[in-house]
């Protein structure tokens, strides 16, 4: 039976300090969600002054990115470049701002921001999973 790393409370709350650094230190008031490689939701955390709609987003974004084992934007794109039958694709949120955890060359969760521009979500995503 074949193995792999899991997400344990420590790394998330690692990933998510990291990411809310970012955040804060380019002034940005997003929401930050950890899932797991099934897409359950581990932590959700709104920073002050983010819309509330991105409660909502954060989540689906890191959903489709754990599920899909690859960064959100990339199902953006495919649609943004024509292949609109992907829209049928059961996907959360096609959006960027959500990014896969690969540890140890196994997606072990995804992290989703939003609040402000798509590729700033990213950033963010990508510098709480650089925590790690």
């Amino acid at each position: 039976m074949k193995t792999k790393p899991q997400l344990v409370l420590e790394d998330v709350r690692r990933i998510a300090a990291a990411a809310q650094a970012e955040a804060l230190a380019h002034h940005w008031a997003v929401c930050i969600a950890i899932v797991d490689d099934g897409g359950h939701l581990l932590w959700l955390q709104r920073l002050d002054g983010a819309p509330p709609i991105s409660a909502q987003i954060a989540p689906a974004k890191a959903q489709t990115a754990a599920l899909g084992r690859r960064e959100s934007k990339v199902y953006e794109d495919m649609i943004n470049g024509g292949r609109t039958s992907f829209l049928s694709a059961p996907l959360v949120a096609a959006l960027e701002g959500g990014v896969p955890i690969v540890v140890e060359g196994e997606v072990v969760g995804a992290v989703g921001v939003s609040g402000v521009k798509s590729g700033e979500d990213a950033q963010i995503a990508r510098a709480g999973i650089a925590a790690l």
